[in-house]
């Protein structure tokens, strides 16, 4: 492995007894990834700043890992932001080269996280950005929420500085969903940011992930 690619790993808090909702999971990482983009530790002169100029330079790679118990509050103690959804709690930590994971992350296991959705899901509300997952294809809970967060990066690139702070007072608000085929085809026309998967795990290289609705890229 190469110390010149960097990695960002994103936690999920996973308990024996408690399992988050998959849409309540994949908002939290969505949101966990914002976050980070936007703290000040990774701008300017900040902590974090130089890491996430190496990972941002590269190829962005993301990796979700789940812990309960001990494990996650070990992992808790490493520097990071901590974001929770309605039942997700999600921890998202600065990048570092992919030979130089902590231990209390790297053995976290990464492979078989799959939740469910309890009840329908609700409509979205007007305004409120979306990432549409592709219906075709059919991916882990863990690799969606890898997916989401890629897609909000994307569109965290194209949004200028006064969108990126408006979208940040309001919390970051956003919704996944997964698109009808019909609405998947339209959306692939509309130039909005789509994530395209480089195949490394369940799904075939050059695979359309994810597409970023955000009204401001309209």
């Amino acid at each position: 492995m190469s110390s010149d690619e960097y990695v960002l790993t994103l936690v999920l808090q996973v308990e024996k007894a408690e399992r988050p909702g998959q849409t309540d999971a994949l908002e939290t990482a969505a949101r966990a990834v914002l976050a980070i983009l936007a703290d000040d530790r990774s701008a300017g002169e900040g902590e974090w700043a130089e890491v996430m100029r190496r990972w941002q330079d590269a190829r962005i790679r993301k990796v979700v890992r789940r812990a309960r118990g001990a494990e996650w509050r070990r992992a808790a103690e490493l520097p990071g932001i901590t974001v929770v959804g309605a039942a997700a709690v999600m921890r998202v930590f600065p990048p570092v080269p992919l030979d130089e994971v902590p231990k209390d992350l790297a053995k976290l296991q990464v492979t078989g996280t799959d939740l469910e959705d309890p009840e329908e899901l609700p409509a979205v509300a007007d305004g409120v950005p979306v990432l549409w997952v592709n219906p075709g294809l059919t991916m882990s809970t863990g690799k969606t929420m890898a997916q989401v967060g890629h897609g909000v990066h994307l569109a965290w690139f194209e949004l200028s500085d006064a969108e990126r702070k408006a979208w940040r007072e309001e919390g970051f608000r956003l919704a996944v969903r997964t698109a009808t085929p019909l609405l998947w085809k339209e959306l692939m026309a509309t130039g909005l940011p789509v994530v395209q998967d480089a195949g490394f795990t369940e799904i075939d290289p050059g695979s359309y992930t994810v597409i970023a609705d955000h009204p401001a890229l309209r």
